[in-house]
């Protein structure tokens, strides 16, 4: 018994002496970089359709799936998948009942179309009801090889970080090691769309009254950056 009390101290000594001991290796710790830009080619945007009454009169009201059927329409003809075109607002699936409690009410919905080409949504927009628009804008966009793209600023931030290493250290009549530590630093950089005025879509209707016309959009182009911060040993010659 006595034998294994002092097996386990001495056990315990070691592992403390172990952990004590302090990582004598030289070293050098260095930071490289890349980044690029790249214009959005995914782009996702909010369509909101409302009923409405004609020459104001209740009983020539023009009925939201009346509207729906023709954005779904445009959206099969500019070839889009079905699938790209989402209804976002779950109220919308209480239009029934709310029709059945009062007559008058007008039904809204709201849906999430997604496009590569804005040439498309504006003739996706045309074959729909003017008066029946609510509003549209640009919710977010991205770019379809983002994953791959960070992949090689990735590995060319470390590339730098090692060249930048190795010629310090060889100017100091080193040899550079192997890398002992490696941690990324993530400056992606997504911004909104900005718009010229505070809508993206102005029904004919409304451009024949003499008002605003329809506002432009100022896509910036995503920013990507990122930094490796490498920590590498220094080896003598």
């Amino acid at each position: 018994m006595k034998k294994l009390f002092i097996l386990a101290i001495a056990a315990l000594l070691s592992i403390s002496a172990q952990a004590q001991q302090v990582d004598l290796r030289k070293k050098i710790s260095v930071s490289g970089s890349a980044e690029t830009e790249v214009m959005p080619d995914i782009i996702y945007i909010s369509i909101s359709l409302k009923e409405y009454l004609k020459d104001g009169n209740s009983k020539k009201k023009v009925e939201i799936t009346d509207l729906e059927n023709q954005l779904f329409n445009a959206v099969q003809s500019a070839g889009i998948a079905k699938e790209n075109l989402s209804i976002t607002n779950l109220s919308s699936y209480t239009a029934v009942a709310e029709k059945k409690k009062n007559p008058d009410y007008l039904a809204s919905k709201q849906y999430r179309l997604k496009v590569t080409d804005l040439n498309k949504w504006n003739a996706i927009i045309d074959a729909v009801d003017a008066k029946g628009i609510a509003y549209t804008n640009i919710e977010s966009y991205d770019y379809s090889k983002i994953e791959g793209l960070k992949k090689e600023l990735k590995i060319k931030a470390l590339q730098a970080a090692k060249a930048k290493a190795a010629y310090l250290v060889e100017a100091l009549g080193d040899k550079l090691g192997s890398a002992i530590d490696i941690q990324e630093v993530n400056n992606e950089q997504f911004p909104q769309p900005m718009y010229r005025s505070n809508v993206m879509y102005m029904s004919k209707a409304a451009e024949s009254a003499d008002m605003a016309p329809a506002a432009e959009i100022d896509f910036k182009k995503i920013k990507l950056n990122y930094v490796m911060n490498v920590v590498f040993e220094i080896k003598g010659i």
